[in-house]
């Protein structure tokens, strides 16, 4: 079962770098997003009722839910913000980097999970492949800004919240269910500054059938993910699924044509070093 796990983990990293470079090439971030999440929302909502169980949905696991809603509603609507500001090699590999660093801190210490001196290690690699990659200047005269760095940090704080919290949330519901609540917090979360762009007609328009796309992708990597969570331990799947950084670094460089490739590569391998390390030898 938990070489079937890993296989589900690497391919939830695989989709979600792909989303996310379809998110990266759009018109608008935030409506092409809210798009996605529409689509999202209807498709999987046959499979979302047919897997419903609301008799195991206890008030505290309603709780844990609602929780789980507003760190993933706030984590797409700094996902589009950042997208607008900064490129995807650069932005992220530090979203999906810093999840495993602060991931396993909080399993070992919220949910009683182990990890051994190599998964610190790994950690520690991690922190140094994210140092290098951010790329932050500190002279004021200089262009880069702070702002796709932090932005790409907070979004990395929330991936670590949602994770632990969907980890508890799947004793309460399954993994179809919480999902598609999931996909129904994104949509509420993008809806007020998608709808007042203007561009919802211009998106649409040009991005039709990559929204129709990124509407399967997205929910079903994170489904992916989820069911893996139900089957090991969150301390060592989370890292592993950052392989994504590799996947998302390699195309923004070489699809989107991004700047700085070969620094960016290997810092993103450093990151995957420590995620593999995390893996494999943390527990």
């Amino acid at each position: 079962m938990y070489s079937f796990a890993i296989l589900l983990v690497l391919g939830s990293g695989f989709f979600h770098s792909v989303w996310n470079l379809f998110t990266k090439r759009s018109r608008n971030k935030h409506v092409f997003l809210w798009y996605c999440q529409l689509a999202a929302v209807l498709l999987f909502l046959p499979w979302a009722i047919a897997e419903w169980d609301g008799g195991s949905l206890t008030e505290t696991g309603l709780m844990v839910v609602l929780a789980s809603m507003f760190l993933h509603g706030l984590y797409i609507f700094l996902l589009a913000s950042v997208y607008s500001i900064g490129d995807l090699s650069q932005v992220y590999p530090i979203m999906r980097g810093t999840s495993p660093l602060l991931v396993p801190l909080l399993g070992v210490t919220l949910l009683q999970e182990r990890l051994m001196i190599a998964g610190w290690l790994g950690v520690v690699t991690i922190v140094l492949g994210i140092a290098l990659l951010s790329d932050i200047k500190f002279k004021r005269r200089t262009s880069t800004s702070f702002a796709a760095p932090l932005l790409a940090l907070a979004v990395g704080v929330c991936i670590a919240g949602y994770i632990v919290t969907d980890k508890i949330a799947l004793q309460y519901l399954p993994a179809v269910p919480l999902n598609e609540a999931m996909n129904v917090s994104n949509l509420l979360a993008l809806s007020l500054v998608a709808l007042k762009s203007g561009e919802m007609r211009r998106e649409l328009q040009l991005n039709w059938s990559v929204i129709l796309l990124g509407g399967v992708l997205a929910p079903g990597g994170y489904l992916l993910f989820l069911f893996a969570l139900s089957l090991a331990p969150v301390a060592q799947l989370a890292p592993m699924r950052e392989i994504g950084t590799v996947f998302g670094t390699v195309m923004g460089i070489f699809i989107l044509r991004e700047k700085q490739g070969r620094r960016r590569i290997l810092t993103s391998l450093l990151i995957t070093g420590g995620i593999i390390t995390i893996g494999v030898w943390g527990e």
